[in-house]
């Protein structure tokens, strides 16, 4: 056996069972919409409005979406749900959202029923072990609102408390999503149950955080890699990047900007 042909084997043995080699892949929609593929292949969804006004091939991405296996919405506002029902019925991806937020888009959205069970609602404090142990994730409180507008538009209906998401990947990293919320002390929790390796944080000022509120959320979670969402999309979502970067450094936050264009993908 030649040297090349023993080496082949050898990469072939260390490759994992399913055969997908990669790391963990993070792509920004823009607004606040975000896809993890982990390792093993499995993709989850966060927020998923692909078709948001800061996409500008929104619809051309979501028909490319032919996998998802998690749909994670932090709360029930149209600008979070976005796609979520039509990318569900496409690819028979459960949701994952606190079970009043549940309840809530399957009555009156149109989630699929049988796509959203016990087995991925919960709420905070809990924590799930989903897709056969490749993640888990735990439910964390937002200082925000929630509610849910049926397609017609008539009505609004209540959608829980807003949340955002500890997202632990085997073999990758663990992501913090904040939803959209306010600064709030108890963020500084965070960080003692599970180191946080990523943390999108929304910056936008208005509905939510702005920037300056946002660099002292970042201190109090103290991730490695910190990526700003939830600005630019409307006018009235004044806050940047460049206002946030300049109050991460008066502040002399350690973590790592990474400011990520719209359709961009990064590995972790």
């Amino acid at each position: 056996m030649t040297f090349i042909r023993l080496f082949a084997l050898l990469i072939a043995f260390m490759l994992p069972a399913s055969g997908y080699a990669g790391g963990t892949k993070l792509t920004w929609y823009g607004h606040s919409a975000f896809r993890i593929e982990t390792p093993e292949g499995k993709v989850l969804l966060i927020d998923p409005w692909i078709t948001n006004p800061a996409n500008k091939s929104g619809r051309e991405d979501l028909e490319k979406l032919s996998r998802a296996d998690l749909i994670l919405i932090t709360h029930g506002h149209f600008d979070h749900v976005g796609d979520a029902v039509e990318i569900a019925k496409k690819t028979g991806a459960k949701l994952v959202s606190t079970f009043d937020l549940g309840t809530s888009l399957v009555n009156y959205a149109g989630y699929p029923k049988d796509q959203a069970g016990y087995d991925t609602l919960g709420n905070f404090g809990g924590e799930l072990t989903l897709l056969n142990g490749e993640v888990r994730i735990a439910f964390i409180p937002a200082v925000h609102s929630s509610s849910v507008t049926p397609p017609d538009g008539k009505d609004i209906h209540m959608g829980g408390n807003p949340g955002g998401f500890l997202i632990t990947v085997k073999g990758g990293p663990t992501i913090y999503d904040t939803g959209d919320t306010d600064l709030f002390s108890d963020m500084a929790l965070v960080s003692r149950f599970r180191k946080v390796d990523v943390m999108i944080v929304s910056i936008g000022d208005h509905f939510t955080m702005g920037p300056e509120r946002a660099a002292l959320a970042v201190n109090l979670v103290r991730p490695e890699t910190v990526i700003p969402m939830h600005y630019g999309t409307f006018p009235i979502l004044t806050g940047t990047p460049e206002a946030f970067a300049k109050a991460l450094k008066a502040r002399g936050t350690k973590a790592k900007l990474k400011v990520m264009r719209v359709g961009e993908t990064v590995d972790f």
